[in-house]
Protein backbone atom coordinates (compact mmCIF):
# COMPACT_ATOMS: atom_id res chain seq x y z
CA UNK A 1 0.00 0.00 0.00
CA UNK A 2 1.46 3.13 -1.34
CA UNK A 3 0.76 5.98 1.92
CA UNK A 4 3.12 8.28 1.42
CA UNK A 5 5.15 8.34 4.03
CA UNK A 6 8.39 7.28 4.48
CA UNK A 7 9.88 4.26 6.05
CA UNK A 8 10.86 6.52 9.02
CA UNK A 9 7.54 7.99 9.33
CA UNK A 10 6.20 4.57 9.65
CA UNK A 11 6.16 3.63 13.23
CA UNK A 12 5.16 1.09 15.89
CA UNK A 13 4.03 2.92 19.12
CA UNK A 14 3.76 0.55 22.19
CA UNK A 15 2.25 2.00 25.06
CA UNK A 16 0.76 1.21 28.76
CA UNK A 17 1.07 1.97 32.45
CA UNK A 18 0.98 0.46 35.59
CA UNK A 19 -2.95 0.72 36.39
CA UNK A 20 -4.44 -0.10 33.18
CA UNK A 21 -4.20 -4.08 32.47
CA UNK A 22 -4.35 -3.37 28.35
CA UNK A 23 -1.63 -2.48 25.97
CA UNK A 24 -2.34 -0.02 23.52
CA UNK A 25 -0.09 -0.60 20.10
CA UNK A 26 -0.52 1.26 16.86
CA UNK A 27 1.82 0.74 14.01
CA UNK A 28 2.22 0.37 10.36
CA UNK A 29 4.14 -2.84 10.15
CA UNK A 30 2.39 -4.88 7.90
CA UNK A 31 3.46 -8.70 10.12
CA UNK A 32 2.62 -6.92 12.88
CA UNK A 33 -0.70 -5.79 11.75
CA UNK A 34 -1.94 -9.48 10.38
CA UNK A 35 -0.75 -11.00 13.18
CA UNK A 36 -2.36 -9.11 15.52
CA UNK A 37 -5.47 -9.11 13.42
CA UNK A 38 -5.76 -12.72 13.41
CA UNK A 39 -5.32 -12.66 17.30
CA UNK A 40 -7.64 -10.50 17.86
CA UNK A 41 -10.50 -13.19 15.59
CA UNK A 42 -9.35 -16.12 17.31
CA UNK A 43 -9.53 -14.07 20.33
CA UNK A 44 -11.93 -11.07 21.07
CA UNK A 45 -11.89 -10.78 24.61
CA UNK A 46 -8.24 -10.35 24.72
CA UNK A 47 -7.63 -8.42 21.82
CA UNK A 48 -9.47 -6.02 19.22
CA UNK A 49 -8.49 -3.32 16.32
CA UNK A 50 -9.86 -0.16 17.92
CA UNK A 51 -8.53 2.24 14.79
CA UNK A 52 -7.48 1.84 11.21
CA UNK A 53 -6.15 4.56 8.71
CA UNK A 54 -7.08 4.07 5.55
CA UNK A 55 -4.72 7.35 4.17
CA UNK A 56 -1.54 6.37 6.30
CA UNK A 57 -1.80 2.55 6.88
CA UNK A 58 -2.11 2.29 10.47
CA UNK A 59 -4.18 0.11 12.57
CA UNK A 60 -4.36 0.51 16.57
CA UNK A 61 -5.17 -2.46 18.67
CA UNK A 62 -5.74 -2.70 22.75
CA UNK A 63 -4.39 -6.26 23.68
CA UNK A 64 -4.22 -7.79 27.32
CA UNK A 65 -1.20 -6.95 29.41
CA UNK A 66 -0.03 -10.95 29.78
CA UNK A 67 -0.96 -11.33 25.76
CA UNK A 68 1.71 -9.19 24.55
CA UNK A 69 5.52 -9.36 25.22
CA UNK A 70 8.89 -8.43 24.40
CA UNK A 71 11.89 -10.78 23.36
CA UNK A 72 15.28 -9.67 24.27
CA UNK A 73 18.19 -11.96 23.24
CA UNK A 74 21.88 -11.57 23.70
CA UNK A 75 24.39 -11.87 20.66
CA UNK A 76 25.88 -14.79 19.61
CA UNK A 77 29.25 -15.62 20.89
CA UNK A 78 31.79 -16.13 18.33
CA UNK A 79 32.13 -19.75 19.17
CA UNK A 80 28.79 -20.01 18.91
CA UNK A 81 28.36 -18.46 15.51
CA UNK A 82 30.87 -20.70 14.19
CA UNK A 83 29.28 -23.61 15.83
CA UNK A 84 26.25 -22.75 14.06
CA UNK A 85 27.49 -21.68 10.83
CA UNK A 86 29.24 -25.50 11.11
CA UNK A 87 26.15 -27.38 11.28
CA UNK A 88 24.66 -25.25 8.77
CA UNK A 89 27.46 -26.32 5.99
CA UNK A 90 27.42 -29.51 7.50
CA UNK A 91 23.30 -30.00 7.34
CA UNK A 92 22.70 -27.88 4.44
CA UNK A 93 20.98 -31.09 2.04
CA UNK A 94 20.41 -28.46 -1.30
CA UNK A 95 24.63 -27.79 -0.79
CA UNK A 96 26.17 -29.64 -3.66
Amino acid sequence: MKTGLTKQEKTTEIWFDEKSPNINIRTHNTNLKNRLTAYSRSYPNLCKRITEDEDTGFMEFVIAKGRFSFRLTAPYTEERRAAASRYAREHNRFRK
